[in-house]
């Protein structure tokens, strides 16, 4: 069977290579995981290779990679009985056989030397329990304990022993539950879902970074919004991300709802994959609304409001970010950017709408103002064809718009013209506020287009602007 699974792109030496090895040593060996489920599915461009070795992993690792790739390091994690190194563009993995038993308070397990059936006994789920042995004497004999082969064909995702050890032991396995369930389109057997409702607490000892690492994957699934689903109706997205479910629901007051911005930000955050692999543009657009439950009134005559909730929003993305780990430098900025300025495409979709509006916006956003956009139009979710058509239309008109300014006035890398060295030189000054103020006036007349963006229009409103200030050349 297992030739029938290989496919040319798949270098067979390498797994020649591991049964010789395995062979010489007299241990049985194992290719296991995610890669022989994907193998399964039809899936042929591996990344990552998982290898079970029932006895020394370790030492098989390292007769494989001097004979594969003598120059590579391998890299050795005695505690966990495995080695890895990477071969051509596969990251290899090797695993003793083991058996593990955890505390309470931590994921990480106490590790000890296994039977087969140990090791196969703490795998997270039966599709990823499916083994295929390299030994000559059984090679690409399927190893499948568990039925694993049955619940790919079921698209169903399923533990091998009771849920409840399996989720209680490693708690991650529940966010992996539920972002196979979004990658693989599977859906989560009724008593492994109704037990990640029971144990969602225990997510609280995974650490931000492990908890972010499974949001990404499942954010860059075609349709993130399952995932989220299912976060939501667990309770695991209350504990890591309680800004997104404070949105859920619709108040009336005086005959006046608001719609509900939990399911309007997952339609979005659909609605933005169809059209972008920006991990952290799906992040902003997962995030665009959180500050519309902080900022949320109602107003007499007026009805609901979310006044400020781009700016408030932005800056609870911070808080977000350091929780789970997320990087806290340009891709943080970006998506503050991104939600700050949210709205702002939108008043430039009216017809009459003034070029230096169109400047402004811009210089704003620089060389994010096209995923902007991208934003703007997948916050159209009006069920409304005619209205959607209206507003989608409405967009198009504002990217027209910046492509001609940007073409005549050159903003997106907008650089004054005049620098502040210049205006010291000139007027004779030290460095002092005078300096910003000139350079501030000089670049709101260019933005406005009260001058056009070159140096002779730059430098003599300096002089005049200058003298008006009571500076002297």
């Amino acid at each position: 069977m297992f030739e029938s699974l290989i496919k040319k792109n798949i270098n067979i030496k390498l797994f020649k290579v591991i049964s010789q090895i395995a062979d010489e040593s007299n241990l049985e060996c194992f290719i296991i995981g995610g890669y022989v489920r994907d193998l399964v599915m039809g899936k042929y461009e591996p990344k990552d290779v998982d290898i079970l070795v029932v006895g020394d992993g370790i030492e098989i690792a390292k007769k494989v990679c001097k004979k594969l790739t003598p120059l590579t390091k391998v890299k050795i994690y005695k505690n966990f009985r495995t080695a890895a190194f990477k071969y051509k563009n596969i990251d290899l993995e090797f695993v003793g056989s083991r058996k593990e038993s955890y505390i309470s308070s931590s994921r990480n397990p106490e590790v000890e030397i296994g039977t087969l059936q140990d090791d196969i006994n703490r795998r997270d789920f039966t599709i990823n329990s499916i083994g295929i042995c390299l030994n000559s004497k059984n090679w690409g004999k399927i190893l499948d304990n568990f039925n694993g082969l049955n619940d790919i064909s079921k698209k169903l995702i399923i533990t091998p022993l009771d849920p409840i050890k399996t989720f209680s032991d490693d708690p991650l396995r529940m966010l992996r539950a539920i972002r196979f369930s979004c990658q693989l389109g599977f859906l989560i057997d009724p008593k492994c879902l109704k037990t990640i409702s029971l144990e969602k607490n225990r997510i609280k000892i995974i650490s931000g970074e492990r908890i972010s690492e499974e949001l990404n994957k499942i954010l860059m699934t075609k349709t993130p919004s399952t995932g989220f689903k299912i976060l939501y109706q667990t309770g695991i997205l209350e504990i890591i991300l309680p800004e997104l479910t404070s949105l859920k629901g619709i108040e009336e007051i005086e005959g006046q709802k608001h719609k509900d911005n939990f399911y309007h930000t997952l339609e979005v955050l659909d609605n933005i994959c169809n059209t972008t692999n920006n991990l952290w543009l799906r992040w902003s657009a997962l995030l665009h609304d959180i500050g519309k439950a902080p900022t949320k009134k109602f107003i007499k005559k007026i009805g609901w409001t979310f006044h400020g909730h781009e700016l408030k929003g932005s800056k609870m993305v911070f808080k977000i970010f350091k929780r789970l780990n997320l990087p806290l430098n340009n891709k943080l900025k970006y998506v503050q950017k991104i939600i700050y300025m949210s709205s702002r495409p939108i008043i430039l979709s009216n017809d009459n709408v003034s070029d230096s509006a169109v400047r402004r916006l811009i210089y704003d956003a620089k060389q994010d103002v096209d995923d902007l956009l991208t934003l703007c139009e997948a916050d159209i979710t009006t069920k409304n064809p005619n209205r959607f058509r209206k507003y989608l239309n409405n967009f198009k008109t504002v990217r027209k718009k910046i492509i001609e300014v940007e073409k005549r006035d050159h903003i997106r890398n907008f650089q004054p013209p005049i620098s502040g060295e210049e205006i010291m030189n000139y007027f004779k000054l030290k460095p002092g506020k005078e300096i910003g103020v000139l350079k501030e006036f000089i670049k709101d007349s260019i933005l406005d287009g009260k001058i056009t963006n070159d140096y002779n229009s730059a430098k003599s409103l300096m002089i005049e602007q200058g003298n008006k200030m009571g500076l002297k050349n």
